[in-house]
């Protein structure tokens, strides 16, 4: 099989350390290959001498497996100064036999050497920071309605119907009124009396809704969801 990359590296990365391997000419051979393999930790300091290790082999490709997050440091490192390229795993399963990682290292780079793998999409520094926290910002606000939830459940448990008449119980007043319920205030019609703006159009649903009997233990647990939210 022709080979488009003299000098060609692929890392097959764990959680703990990484092997690398590293496919160049022959020096003695006329047509033929040789592989040397090196294991490096993932730390900062060890994956900085697998730079300079790529840079003196002169590599003009390195290839990775997209396992976890684990490809992310060594990728980010090595992206500046270096041809890298993300491959999906399943684009790279070796024939029956592959059972190490040396083995992994080896067959990853005898694929990028002939250029047989195809580069998976990672997008530049910038959007990947910016998707970072769009995705961390998601995450909150999924949090946010699970517990919001388990607040209403427990209110449901304690009889207290304050979503069938409040589109939004973490609103200012539903606020207010869980805050007087964990007080200890357990008159409807106090309760009712906290309700704000619209929400006060609504007096007799919400006496009704506010009927219920909310236990120590109730509070107790509504206390720790409303501190989250």
């Amino acid at each position: 099989m022709d080979v488009l990359h003299e000098r060609a590296a692929a890392l097959d990365i764990g959680k703990r350390d990484l092997k690398a391997c590293v496919r160049t000419p022959h020096p003695s051979r006329r047509n033929a290959r040789q592989s040397e393999v090196r294991t490096f930790d993932t730390t900062t300091n060890s994956l900085l001498q697998l730079r300079d290790w790529l840079v003196a082999e002169r590599v003009s490709i390195v290839v990775m497996e997209a396992t976890g997050d684990y490809w992310r440091p060594p990728f980010y490192l090595l992206e500046d100064v270096l041809n890298v390229i993300l491959v999906n795993a399943a684009h790279a399963k070796n024939l029956p036999g592959r059972k190490s990682d040396v083995a992994d290292a080896v067959w990853l780079a005898q694929l990028a050497e002939c250029g047989l793998l195809r580069a998976s999409f990672v997008p530049p520094e910038p959007i990947r920071q910016l998707r970072d926290l769009t995705r961390y910002r998601s995450t909150l606000l999924a949090e946010r309605s699970r517990e919001a939830k388990r607040l209403e459940k427990e209110l449901e448990d304690a009889g207290i119907k304050l979503s069938s008449v409040a589109s939004d119980v973490l609103g200012k007043s539903g606020r207010n009124m869980i805050e007087a319920m964990l007080a200890g205030v357990s008159d409807a019609e106090s309760l009712a009396e906290l309700a704000r703006g619209r929400l006060r159009k609504k007096l007799p649903a919400l006496r009704e809704a506010l009927e219920g009997r909310v236990e120590a233990t109730h509070r107790v647990l509504l206390r720790q969801l409303l501190e989250q939210k």
